[in-house]
């Protein structure tokens, strides 16, 4: 461990603890936490890799969290890699530290060394913290590159611009029938948090070389946005009032429509000024459409 692992309490106390466990092999950092130029504060998550002989009863017994301090509350998941089972064990706290544990078998280790290239959750940054039989001495370095997002095809770009556009016509409706829920469902989860984000993840990328992390959820986006681009972005943001919302849906076409243009200008593509034309005539129809009609 380089110095900066050897001043933190935390990751002492993880790799003192896995030296100990006769079921873990290797156990990694991953993410934030391994990387270098990464931002990183009291909250950040140390996630944590454990290649171990039985994955499903190391994963099944999880006495061994509580070695870590309290447990607020945790989290259980699990999927497959080619067939293998991996299982995830996240942990909060009562100090405030959360650790996020994965948990996979020798033979998804064996899997990655043997692969030309590092899967994305190593290749997104890592460090090994323990080695008792040096198996990672092969591991390839992380290229810092997943998660990164690649250029769009002009068929990608098209197709998010028309669901855009068609999701848009939900919300409408839903606020004309006063349905609050399933409007800020289409309007937040689908519109904002994944349409709207990824265009500007773009805009982000063009700006950037395409070599930017940004972030799950728009998390840099405050930081990597121009405070212009910020000020608008906030301002599609509302409560619970149905006219409050209709001006957020209005001001949220108007960011996509000029950050989805200038993308499309310069990867030179072409935008659909006819679509958004059209469906924002529509938006407006039935903003003014009396109820009950």
């Amino acid at each position: 461990m380089n110095d900066a692992y050897r001043n933190n309490a935390v990751i002492r106390h993880l790799v003192r603890w896995a030296e100990l466990q006769q079921a873990i092999w290797v156990m990694i950092l991953t993410s934030s936490q391994a990387r270098a130029d990464a931002r990183v504060d009291v909250l950040s998550d140390y996630d944590v890799l454990l290649f171990v002989t039985d994955a499903t009863a190391f994963a099944h017994n999880t006495m061994w969290l509580y070695t870590f301090g309290k447990v607020l509350v945790q989290f259980r998941d699990e999927r497959e890699h080619n067939g293998v089972r991996e299982y995830t064990r996240l942990a909060l706290y009562a100090d405030g530290t959360k650790i996020d544990f994965t948990i996979a078998s020798l033979a998804r280790l064996h899997a990655i060394l043997a692969s030309p290239g590092l899967p994305d959750d190593l290749d997104v940054g890592y460090r090994v913290l323990v080695d008792k039989e040096t198996m990672t001495t092969n591991l390839p370095a992380p290229t810092f590159r997943a998660y990164i997002p690649t250029v769009p095809t002009e068929e990608a770009y098209r197709a998010l611009v028309e669901e855009f556009w068609w999701e848009t016509t939900y919300v409408a409706k839903h606020l004309w029938r006063d349905e609050l829920l399933p409007a800020k469902y289409s309007f937040e989860s689908v519109i904002k948090l994944d349409l709207l984000r990824r265009m500007l993840e773009w805009s982000i990328e063009i700006d950037h070389g395409w070599r930017l992390l940004p972030g799950v959820h728009g998390r840099g986006f405050k930081r990597n946005l121009s405070p212009e681009v910020w000020a608008v972005l906030e301002d599609t943001f509302a409560g619970a009032s149905i006219a409050e919302n209709w001006r957020a849906l209005f001001a949220t076409t108007a960011l996509f429509r000029t950050t989805a243009a200038a993308v499309a200008q310069h990867l030179g593509y072409r935008y659909a000024h006819d679509l958004d034309a059209d469906v924002t005539r529509y938006l407006k129809q039935i903003s003014h459409l009396p109820h009950g009609k």
